[in-house]
């Protein structure tokens, strides 16, 4: 069997100052970096810190579904793999995170037997717990794609946190050359029935630089619209008055009320 090998890591969401000392020695030892990055800016750094990185961007069609584009990053990927070489991918925020072909890729590399790994990085999910000022460790956090939160009815508890991913593509087919948020009013509709209409949320969208802030839109729910939605959107909907707990459970566990 050939050497090669793949090591998955993320750039993290703020450009420079996210990518972890690990994922940086990946990226500069690696015989080749692929990338897939929000930010020309981003795609430039990489390339300084290896001349060997390239893009995958170039797989996008317009009016093609992405799941091909998906499935020509992942091939491509295990080309150089299967080549013999040390492959570094590097994706925007983390990995792991709404990130189809670094599954895939780790997933079919180990599978021939190639050595592959995933290093974990800073999300947009750890950005918005810090600007957003809240613990998910205390009332719980619930968090869905959007999409997928509406077209499968998700069962939402309100008295947890809940975060909807992708709020500003909520309802596209994922072929359309300008994301917009054509579902957002159902969205809207299916909070209503769990949340009362002056109830607070946030749009928020994390910096990708250091030194500008966040976006954070505060607005009562039934005024959401598509003009507070950015493109990389996500929505935070806070927490109603928590249930009281269960005096039968406390007592078995021998907590006090």
């Amino acid at each position: 069997m050939s050497g090669g090998s793949l090591t998955v890591v993320g750039t993290g969401i703020e450009l420079g100052s996210h990518l972890t000392q690990a994922a940086r020695e990946e990226i500069e030892q690696a015989e080749v970096v692929l990338c897939l990055v929000a930010e020309p800016v981003t795609n430039a750094f990489l390339q300084q810190l290896n001349v060997n990185a390239r893009s995958l961007h170039g797989h996008y069609r317009l009016g093609e579904e992405r799941s091909k584009a998906y499935a020509a990053m992942t091939e491509e990927i295990l080309t150089e793999v299967r080549s013999g070489k040390r492959v570094c991918v590097a994706f925007y925020g983390h990995p792991g995170v709404f990130v189809t072909p670094s599954h895939d890729a780790v997933r079919l590399a180990r599978e021939e037997g190639f050595p592959a790994r995933m290093l974990p990085a800073v999300s947009a999910e750890d950005c918005l717990f810090a600007d957003v000022g809240f613990d998910p460790g205390r009332q719980g956090c619930q968090s869905y794609e959007a999409t997928d939160f509406l077209v499968r009815r998700r069962v939402v508890d309100p008295t947890a946190a809940l975060v909807l991913w992708q709020v500003g593509t909520v309802g596209c087919d994922g072929a359309s050359a300008e994301a917009q948020p054509t579902g957002l009013p159902v969205l809207v509709e299916r909070l209503l029935e769990l949340y009362p209409p002056g109830h607070e949320v946030v749009v928020y969208e994390a910096s990708p630089y250091v030194g500008f802030d966040p976006v954070l839109r505060r607005v009562a729910l039934a005024k959401v619209s598509a003009e507070d939605v950015t493109a990389m959107a996500t929505l935070y909907v806070p927490p109603l008055t928590p249930v009281d707990p269960d005096p039968t459970v406390l007592a078995r566990l021998g907590l006090s009320p």
